[in-house]
């Protein structure tokens, strides 16, 4: 979907100034927003009815964008005792901006998660013990902040048996070669301090005997200015970012991680790969 958003021009165009390559900067510059809501699906998969949290906090187009999509989608059937039933899921939804030209930036949906609600206690993985990763002095000096995307493979002893980054967006622009120290740092910090975290698996549910676990966890690296904590309250404005590199983790369900952006999970949460439902159609085939 193209629109002429001015206000969002001037944030990417803003955003590519402060990169010592402009022009190659402006190819990859992104402003993104993530939107939660909730869906009801029927039996056969589809959409029964949404609802968009703080949609007033939203841009008319973005409002527009998932009002013309999210109707369109459809999804495994949710099956209990051998019968599809209605389901209910918590959305998060990515929304990304792209500049076209000086006058039109593109907005789409490029990221989703889908979590069940009504989760029975017990039914997924949760945190017992954990540490936050340290901040890298080179990311503290150069004032780097940006979010980490891991893969967590968790034991039935609740210990993790294996972690990998997916991805790392970044917050900041610079050279190539200074983003990928820098999103090496961040990474490397990140898998030291979650190799070290500790879980409760599944006690109940049809995934409590599984061998292991797979989990999606983000991290936020934000730092404070003069003192001052980050803003808290994001919701409905555009954070310009540039994406990294997205890798495909070998020990990892490859289908339910394609349907499953990195960047679509909020910072704060566990994403167990196996829950919630399943896309089947487009984000934006509308």
């Amino acid at each position: 979907m193209k629109k002429s958003l001015s206000g969002l021009l001037l944030l990417l165009l803003s955003c590519a100034a402060l990169a010592a390559g402009p022009s190659e900067v402006l190819k990859q510059a992104q402003a993104s927003m993530l939107v939660t809501g909730q869906i009801d699906v029927t039996p056969e998969g589809k959409i029964k009815s949404f609802a968009i949290d703080q949609q007033d906090k939203l841009p008319a187009p973005v409002v527009d964008l998932l009002q013309k999509n999210i109707p369109t989608w459809e999804f495994s059937p949710v099956v209990v005792d051998g019968a599809p039933v209605e389901a209910r899921a918590e959305m998060s939804l990515r929304v990304v901006a792209k500049r076209v030209d000086d006058q039109h930036a593109s907005i789409d949906i490029e990221g989703a998660h889908f979590g069940q609600s009504g989760e029975t206690p017990g039914e997924t993985v949760s945190k017992k013990t954990a540490e936050n990763p340290r901040y890298p002095d080179r990311e503290i000096q150069s004032r780097v902040t940006g979010t980490v995307y891991v893969l967590l493979k968790i034991g039935r002893d609740g210990n993790v048996i294996d972690a990998a980054t997916e991805q790392v967006n970044l917050g900041v622009y610079a050279s190539e070669r200074d983003m990928n120290l820098f999103r090496h740092d961040l990474s490397q910090a990140t898998l030291r301090a979650l190799r070290q975290w500790t879980f409760n698996p599944p006690s109940v549910g049809k995934h409590a005997a599984d061998p292991y676990w797979v989990a999606r966890v983000p991290v936020n690296f934000n730092l404070s200015v003069n003192g001052t904590p980050p803003p808290q309250d994001t919701y409905g404005k555009w954070q310009s970012y540039i994406p990294g590199p997205r890798e495909i983790i070998p020990w990892s369900d490859k289908n339910r991680l394609m349907s499953a952006s990195p960047d679509a999970s909020p910072a704060g949460g566990i994403y167990q790969l196996d829950q919630g439902l399943e896309l089947k159609t487009p984000l934006a085939g509308a």
